[in-house]
């Protein structure tokens, strides 16, 4: 289905361009099917409005942010997802957007070139998605890769480094992953095709590996592990920002998964049926087995199951039967509660539990796809690819060379580009702007002004500490 509306979106444009002669434009008002026509504005506006939901869930990525640190941070918090969505979509509109979808393709298809965003002024087209509704929606999941590295280096980087960041995930790193997938590269091309319907590793675990480098170039937070390298709790000073914050991540997700049908179609309610299943089955699992270890159903571990199960079911959703969909959710749960404890033993501090949730996560939903797949998504060519429907082992082959490569250049790019910035303008805030907070060092102002008492902006003084947990 996508494949063979991308290429009829391609064509669409051509198209466009043969009708600027007005013999060819009168001929083919002849031909025109008045409910292909009307097909083509029903699927370019439900694209449109699965791109807003899409964006919506950046509001998602920073209440849960947010929530999960200290009250000292949140403007920082804030400031980060609206900076790394801002810079990262002019980003991908300058550079990253040729090079995932640009019409030069270089070194075998690992890599593509181009500037800007062709056809961008087309709308006249008669079939497929204009070429400006594909950019509107590819440009949020650019910025939802982007924003999720925010969490697992909060509360002591540098705002400005951070913002260098994003600009190169989404102008380089992530796009090269775009072209060898969803822009026709070297995995497109294996005779077994890669396949990740949504972006459970295009897009998800591209933020979470990336995150993982990130923390770990920077550091954990001060006082986070003791001298016997025990983790410490450092609870976030506002639990309903994250429970409402995975909740409009949950709506947003019936934009990210349905909308990558790139159709209005007799498929979408499924796919958003499996979503919300997948969702549902990963929220109960989380809670169920981090209260049989902890003794207590915590409330942001059920949370981030529920974003487990959405990130797990991303890339399967359009290959799967329903009752797949709970079991891939299900198992989602269990591994971001074992995940995020095993990550926090390991002197990687990750406060909002990003690397789980969507690199570890996102990884086994990309494999699960090997074992679940029943149905053609037009990336695997064929019906019956799973394991566990007689299709072998093949796919599991093409997806886990993808899961190796794609973790490899991820980390590996993500890695070197924190280090530079870290020698160069550097990484880290000083020992005393982590400690007052990085809302008054970093922004000028604290996030939650008091009524009485302190000033809201112009000091370096620590005025919000008192707020902190």
């Amino acid at each position: 289905m996508k494949r063979k509306l991308l290429i009829g979106a391609g064509i669409a444009g051509a198209a466009a361009l043969l009708l600027a002669n007005p013999a060819a434009a009168q001929e083919a008002e002849e031909i025109v099917d008045p409910n292909a026509a009307t097909q083509v504005v029903l699927d370019n506006i439900f694209i449109f409005f699965c791109g807003v939901l899409v964006f919506f869930m950046q509001a998602g990525f920073a209440l849960v942010e947010a929530g999960l640190t200290r009250a000292k941070n949140v403007s920082n918090i804030m400031m980060k997802n609206l900076m790394d969505m801002s810079a990262g979509v002019l980003a991908f509109a300058l550079v990253g957007y040729g090079i995932g979808f640009g019409g030069d393709e270089l070194l075998g298809g690992w890599f593509g070139f181009g500037f800007g965003i062709e056809g961008v002024d087309n709308i006249d087209a008669t079939e497929g998605l204009f070429p400006v509704t594909f950019f509107f929606f590819q440009a949020a999941f650019a910025a939802a890769a982007a924003t999720i590295v925010s969490g697992a280096m909060a509360e002591r980087t540098k705002f400005k480094s951070y913002f260098i960041y994003s600009f190169v995930l989404t102008a380089l790193i992530y796009p090269i992953v775009l072209r060898w997938t969803w822009g026709g590269g070297w995995l497109a091309q294996l005779d077994v095709p890669f396949s990740d319907f949504a972006g459970s590793t295009i897009v998800h675990a591209t933020g979470g590996w990336a995150a993982l480098a990130g923390a770990m170039v920077v550091g954990p937070r001060l006082g986070k592990y003791g001298k016997d390298g025990k983790a410490r709790a450092i609870p976030g000073h506002n639990v309903p920002f994250v429970v409402l914050g995975a909740i409009i991540l949950f709506i947003g997700w019936f934009g990210f998964n349905p909308g990558s049908e790139l159709a209005a179609d007799n498929w979408i309610a499924w796919l958003a049926a499996k979503t919300l299943l997948a969702a549902c089955a990963g929220a109960v699992v989380a809670m169920a087995v981090n209260w049989i270890m902890d003794g207590k159903p915590d409330v942001t571990m059920a949370a981030n199951g529920l974003l487990a199960g959405l990130v797990a079911v991303t890339a399967p959703v359009g290959t799967i039967e329903t009752w797949a969909a709970i079991v891939i959710g299900a198992v989602g749960g269990l591994i971001v509660v074992l995940s995020v404890k095993l990550i926090d033993r390991s002197g990687i501090d990750d406060p909002v539990g990003a690397i789980s949730v969507h690199g570890v996560v996102g990884t086994w939903g990309t494999l699960s796809i090997a074992l679940f797949a029943k149905y053609d998504d037009a990336f695997l060519g064929r019906d019956d690819a799973g394991l566990f429907y007689g299709g072998g082992i093949d796919q599991l082959s093409t997806q886990a060379l993808m899961v190796g490569v794609h973790f490899v250049f991820v980390f590996g790019a993500a890695y070197l580009l924190f280090t530079a910035i870290k020698l160069t303008v550097g990484l880290r805030v000083t020992e005393e702007e982590e400690i007052a907070g990085l809302d008054v060092e970093e922004h000028g102002h604290m996030g939650y002004a008091l009524d009485s008492g302190g000033s809201s902006s112009g000091s370096s003084t620590p005025t919000g500490s008192t707020l902190s947990v």
